[in-house]
This record gives C-alpha cells, sequence and structure tokens, in this order.
C-alpha cells in the first residue's frame, strides 16, 4: 500500500513482513453481474450471494485475523443493496474499505457509497467503450461525474480512481482518457488484459494485445505523460515491465492480498484461482495455516502476471525505491 498514514501503513508492514499473513481482503461479495463482457470469466460463475449477517461474520473473522483493508468487488458489488451496510460495518471494525465498480449503476448509487474510501470504475477507453462494454460512454460519464460530486460532497479525501485494461481494441483512445482524468480531477490506471484460460481463441484474436509496436508505443506514451505529472497510478517500474512484456519480479501477492470468492472460498489469487479452503465454514487462521505448503508451490510454478495491484504491491514489498515514490494506490 501506498501513501496511507504512517500508522496504518505501519500496521500493514507489521502484519505483511512480521506476522507473514496478509492485509487485504479481496473479496467476491456477490455473484452477479449486470454487464457479460466478452473477455471476463467471472460473471458465469453464478452462484447465491452470502447473506449480510454471513459477511458480517466473515468480516469479524477476518478483522481477527489481521486484515486491514476491505476490498468489494466481483462480480458487481452495487447489484447489493445492502452493500451500503456491508461496508458501514467493514469501516466499523477498523478497517479502510475499497470497492470495484463496473459504473452502470454508479449515477443511481452513488449517494449511498460514503463509506466506501477508494473507489474504482472499470473505464475500458472512450470511443471503443461501448464494443468493449456493451454500454454507452454517456451512460458511464455520467454516473462517474455524479460520483465525484457526491464524494466532494461527502469530504471524501480519496479521489475516485478509473481503471483501464489495456487491449487491442482501446490503444486508440488511452491519451484521450488520460486527458479525461486530469479534467475530471481524478486518477487512472493501467493493466494489460490477462488472457484468461476458457475463452475462445476467436475472443482472445478480438480482444487481446496483437500489435506489440503499437502497443509499446502506447504505453510510452503513458510513461512520458506520468513524467509531466499527469494523474496516473501506476510506477515507471510496472509501466515498463507492463510495455516490454516482463514479470521480472518476485510475486508476494498471496501474501498480501486474500482473493475470496462469494461462497468464502480461499484462492490463491486471481491469475491462480486454485481453491485452498473456505473461511466461512473454517475461519480464516484454519485455511491460511492449512494452506501454507500448497501456496508456496502455486507460487514457485506461476509463471507470472501483470495485474497492476499483485506487481505494484508486490514490488513495494520488495521495497523497489521507484514504487515506493510513485505508486498512489493499494
Amino acid at each position: 500500500m501506498s501513501r496511507l498514514n504512517p500508522i496504518l501503513a505501519s500496521k500493514a508492514l507489521w502484519q505483511i513482513r512480521v506476522r507473514k499473513r496478509p492485509f487485504v481482503l479481496s473479496h467476491g461479495v456477490n455473484a452477479r453481474c449486470n454487464m457479460r463482457c466478452t473477455f471476463c470469466e467471472y460473471w458465469k460463475k453464478t452462484g447465491e450471494e452470502p447473506a449480510k449477517e454471513d459477511v458480517f461474520k466473515l468480516l469479524d473473522d477476518a478483522r481477527e485475523f489481521g486484515i486491514g483493508v476491505y476490498n468489494a468487488w466481483t462480480v458487481e458489488p452495487l447489484l447489493r443493496k445492502d452493500l451500503p451496510q456491508i461496508m458501514a460495518h467493514a469501516k466499523k471494525i477498523g478497517m479502510v474499505t475499497s470497492m470495484v465498480t463496473n459504473g452502470k449503476l454508479l449515477y443511481e448509487r452513488a449517494e449511498e457509497l460514503e463509506n466506501v474510501d477508494y473507489l474504482s470504475v472499470s473505464v475500458d477507453g472512450i470511443k471503443s467503450y461501448k464494443e468493449i462494454r456493451r454500454m454507452d460512454f454517456e451512460t458511464l460519464l455520467k454516473g462517474l461525474k455524479k460520483a465525484i460530486e457526491v464524494r466532494k460532497l461527502q469530504k471524501q479525501k480519496n479521489p475516485i480512481l478509473m481503471n483501464c485494461v489495456l487491449t487491442g481494441k482501446n490503444l486508440d483512445d488511452i491519451e484521450t482518457l488520460i486527458l479525461l482524468a486530469k479534467k475530471l480531477r481524478v486518477k487512472v490506471s493501467f493493466e494489460p488484459v490477462h488472457e484468461f484460460p476458457g475463452i475462445s481463441e476467436e475472443i482472445w484474436n478480438e480482444i487481446g494485445i496483437r500489435d506489440t509496436e503499437k502497443f509499446r508505443s502506447t504505453v510510452d506514451r503513458i510513461i512520458e505523460l506520468k513524467k509531466q505529472r499527469y494523474p496516473i497510478i501506476n510506477s515507471n517500474t510496472y509501466l515498463r515491465m507492463v510495455r516490454d512484456r516482463e514479470m521480472d519480479y518476485r510475486c508476494r501477492a498471496s501474501g498480501i492480498i486474500l482473493n475470496v470468492t462469494h461462497d468464502g472460498t480461499l484462492e490463491t489469487c486471481r491469475a491462480q484461482n486454485e481453491p485452498l479452503g473456505n473461511v466461512m465454514w473454517d475461519g480464516f487462521e484454519s485455511v491460511w495455516e492449512n494452506s501454507e505448503e500448497r501456496r508456496k508451490e502455486i507460487v514457485h510454478n506461476c509463471k507470472g502476471c501483470l495485474f497492476f495491484g499483485y506487481t505494484e504491491n508486490s514490488l513495494m514489498q520488495s521495497f523497489n525505491p521507484e514504487v515506493l515514490m510513485h505508486y498512489e494506490w493499494m
């Protein structure tokens, strides 16, 4: 984590480096989506979402385990009517809260997110947005602008983050998106599309990154604009790794961020989603201890990924000085 208050940063360091336990819980708070993006696997994993009381119990157990940050995501958190109570409970027990949304319901529900410290909205382009996300960009922009105004009235100190996944479809939109972020006074992040297995070759040929020269020049432009102090949260180290498609880092993601699905299944991470146990049934302490050897094996055999949250946080935990200076999110 970066640019947090010193007390929270010291708690994170103690939890991760001394107790050797993750500090962030990334939780699939529901199992439904109001979009069906072709490159995404998450909306296909349907199931009954946990009751509010079960989520409260999970949060209490996570806090006792030492978790300090709660991130609500997958598939679309805003489809839960009781999401405000869940975020309020996480805040009440002392957690920093964050949420990732596709933004489709942001206009209708912006006022209900006062207990979300860090709000991330998926914005994968402008002209290309509708083709990628199957929704008009103006619908998203309307919700985004409302959320900005509401958070200003609520005196939220953290700007909204627009998270953009770089694909073969949106490279012409990237500079315009950065200019929009500056105009709206929000932050923007980038990461390359991750080619999950199970999605057809036809889709990857359409949306995957195939024009490597154009991709490299686009990322070079992102790096240049970051140097000009545009509101890009990624570190230069990470952006160069993305540009060169080099995963030259020691992955520490599973020791920093717990990935828990809607039914309580603990998975190694988003890239290697092997089930390790169920924290709703057996508790965080038990599942974490019993999965130690398997977690090490999975990480050792992993070919790596470039999800920015995993890569940037792994580099930070390796005390990379440039990342410590320039990465601005969690």
